[in-house]
């Protein structure tokens, strides 16, 4: 469905080089990235601010023309085939709109049914899903710039998905949103994305989303991939361990030597201890092992956090 091969942008700036002058320089958003993605995947395509995430998007919808490399989108190139390929795929910038902004949002739901010259059964249809799934029956009528942050991006999902897109963009589709509507949206791309129907491709700071939505995880940083594979391959790679917390009614009589298990925080009095797990180390053999010599009040496992392995990521090798 998409094929990048060496895919480059480069963008000049220019710096200072004096007191008075400037000079120009190039500099690399996108640097050399290669990737194949099958239909049907929903891939969350990550990194920090800069890294050339909405910049490889840009590219992949014909906005911006790469430097170098090629890329075709649904068997199309991007920027000679841009009207093409517009009405093949579906795009959600989260800074941006496709809605009329003094229209009611179901008035700009049917002009874009003429815009894409969708029959109005089929269009019907894939309306009912998503105002069902999405929850915007009562705000239908309700004129666009009087619609909450939350309303307004369920709106600018489905405007993107009533043509039938092959493939869905998501630049930030849950940005500024409260806890109620990043729920409404993550459960209904979590049904899209188990449909298989549409390719998705999802960029975002809110790794909450990664985890909740995306199978396979691209890592970029300064233009470049430096991880591409599934959450628990991240992990591993960067020797993520879980972590056990336990409370006791009174200390260890002896440390606790088991394989893989290490004690990494202890309280004041002994009675509550935090242990990491390791080398595929399991939480049971601990439990066991505590429950034989001291008298368990509560217990706790703690699954990696992915934001913690992403950063170690940015700021260190993985482990051998």
């Amino acid at each position: 469905m998409i094929r990048m091969r060496n895919l480059r942008k480069d963008f000049t700036v220019r710096v200072k080089a004096g007191r008075l002058r400037r000079e120009k320089r190039t500099v690399p958003a996108v640097d050399g990235v290669s990737l194949t993605i099958e239909p049907g995947e929903m891939v969350g395509y990550i990194g920090p601010n800069g890294a050339g995430k909405s910049t490889t998007l840009k590219m992949l919808t014909g906005v911006l023309m790469p430097s170098s490399g090629s890329v075709r989108v649904c068997g199309l190139v991007p920027v000679p085939q841009r009207a093409t390929l517009a009405a093949r795929i579906g795009v959600v910038f989260g800074q941006r709109s496709q809605l009329w902004w003094d229209l009611p949002l179901e008035a700009s739901f049917h002009l874009l049914r003429h815009i894409y010259r969708v029959p109005a059964e089929a269009h019907a249809a894939r309306l009912r899903r998503c105002v069902e799934l999405l929850d915007m029956g009562a705000f239908l009528a309700t004129p666009v710039r009087q619609l909450s942050l939350g309303q307004r991006m369920r709106g600018e999902l489905t405007a993107a998905l009533l043509h039938a897109p092959e493939i869905l963009f998501l630049d930030e589709p849950t940005i500024g949103l409260d806890v109620v509507s990043k729920r409404a949206v993550r459960g209904f791309l979590a049904e899209l994305g188990r449909s298989g129907d549409t390719t998705i491709v999802l960029t975002t700071h809110d790794l909450a989303d990664i985890e909740r939505l995306s199978r396979r995880l691209v890592v970029i940083d300064h233009g470049r991939v430096v991880h591409d594979g599934t959450l628990d391959e991240l992990h591993a790679r960067y020797a993520s361990q879980r972590r056990v917390e336990v409370d006791l009614d009174s200390p260890l009589p002896e440390p606790v030597a088991l394989p893989g298990i290490r004690l990494v925080a202890s309280a004041e009095d002994g009675r509550r201890l935090t242990f990491t797990l390791a080398d595929g180390a399991g939480a049971g053999a601990l439990v066991a092992h505590l429950a034989t010599v001291a008298a368990l009040r509560d217990l706790r496992v703690r699954e990696p956090d992915i934001e913690d392995v992403v950063a170690r990521l940015y700021t260190q090798p993985p482990a051998p």
